[in-house]
């Protein structure tokens, strides 16, 4: 039985989409990973819980068919901030982050530095 529960989950990993933009922090990347690491020896890997890895393995097809979003559909496409879906996914992809942390030690090295250097009366003292 151990050989079809990773064979399923073989086939959930080959559906589950990859997205380029977020680079180390995607969802289809990690669940690859995991999945490796459950089924180290392949089909024969022995499965210590089977009823919590066939539990895993529905939540983890729910997440990839959309279930619950298909059961409660929402009105809008947007938050409460007006944001798209589109918007967020460019937010938050990686390049985009990394842009914004530069910009954040740029502005916290020119405080630190405007608050380090010593005044020349001080100097004096």
């Amino acid at each position: 039985m151990a050989a079809g529960r990773y064979r399923r989950f073989l086939r959930l990993c080959e559906e589950w989409p990859v997205e380029e933009t977020k680079r180390q922090r995607d969802l289809g990347a990690a669940l690859r990973q995991r999945v490796a690491q459950a089924f180290r020896e392949g089909e024969n890997t022995p499965i210590a819980d089977p009823e919590a890895c066939d539990q895993m393995y529905e939540s983890l097809v729910r997440i990839h068919t959309n279930y619950y979003k298909n059961k409660y559909p929402r009105l809008k496409d947007t938050t409460f901030t007006g944001v798209t879906v589109e918007d967020c996914r460019m937010i938050l992809a990686t390049d985009i982050l990394k842009q914004m942390e530069d910009m954040k030690k740029g502005t916290w090295r020119r405080l630190r530095e405007k608050f380090s250097a010593r005044r020349p009366e001080e100097d004096s003292k």
